[in-house]
């Protein structure tokens, strides 16, 4: 079986796009792939998320707004999950839709709407996102994005336990993960990939994609 830890911004297109094709990846090869979404805030990527949106790293106003939206979607997200994890994931790709994609702006009333959207239970859903449960569950998410150096999203770490080896494998950038799933775009191919990268130990630097790939 093969797990993934997918690090993304709750509110992020990019992350909407790499989600989309691990989504189909799994779904066309019908792949034992346990996929864990991870959303995740620090300030590198709060600034790394300024920087795409055309913002200046010295605006003070906008980061402190983003960070608030960040931390909130994120907060929406993990209460969410508390009611499956497909509900959660359609939930966070609802979310990621309007808001990075269709660019509406990010409110308590549109995460109520797209929760509703989905079929979730909303009183439920507003008594859980308010819970000390979800704001613990965030912070232990900070926690493991911080013990395998995740300092940008979308990142990802697969663990492939089909190998010999308990590793995992971290791939950082959107592109890289485009990248990689490009290059590697049948299930043997993908297999194959996991299994020799999981058995090596190279941090490798590419000119051509902004990326590492690492063993950690």
């Amino acid at each position: 079986m093969i797990e993934i830890y997918l690090f993304v911004n709750p509110i992020g297109k990019k992350c909407l796009s790499i989600e989309q094709r691990i989504i189909d990846l799994i779904n066309k090869y019908d792949m034992k792939i346990q996929l864990r979404l991870v959303p995740i805030m620090n300030l590198n990527t709060v600034s790394e998320f300024m920087q795409r949106i055309g913002g200046s790293e010295k605006d003070i106003q906008l980061r402190t707004e983003l960070s608030q939206e960040i931390h909130s979607a994120a907060l929406d997200v993990k209460a969410a999950h508390l009611q499956g994890k497909k509900r959660g994931r359609d939930f966070l790709i609802e979310l990621q839709k309007a808001v990075g994609e269709q660019k509406q702006p990010y409110s308590k009333k549109l995460a109520i709407q797209l929760f509703t959207k989905v079929g979730g239970d909303l009183e439920m859903f507003l008594e859980d996102r308010h819970s000390a449960f979800v704001q613990e569950s965030f912070l232990t998410d900070q926690q493991i994005a911080h013990e395998m150096e995740i300092t940008s999203h979308p990142s990802a770490v697969i663990y492939n336990y089909g190998s010999n080896c308990d590793a995992g494998i971290r791939i950082e950038g959107c592109d890289a993960i485009h990248h990689i799933l490009d290059t590697y775009n049948t299930k043997e191919a993908l297999l194959a990939f996991l299994e020799i990268e999981s058995k090596h130990a190279p941090m490798r630097h590419s000119p051509d994609i902004d990326h590492h790939l690492s063993l950690i």
